[in-house]
């Protein structure tokens, strides 16, 4: 109810890469990412799973320069 009156307060909760991040409402707990073009959209099982693999990928890169 909180947030259909004052909105959304979202804070990042997890940097996957410095380019995509994932959002959560600290109120109502919604959860959103960045999609390819950086828009923001819900975050479902399918886009957590691509997050999950994105940031494996991104984090053996960092560790082979």
């Amino acid at each position: 109810m909180y947030c259909k009156i004052f909105g959304h307060d979202y804070k990042v909760s997890r940097d996957v890469t410095s380019y995509v991040k994932e959002y959560s409402c600290n109120n109502c707990k919604k959860e959103l990412t960045t999609n390819s073009k950086g828009d923001l959209i819900e975050l479902t099982p399918k886009f957590k799973e691509i997050n999950n693999m994105l940031e494996d990928i991104h984090n053996k890169r960092k560790l082979r320069f």
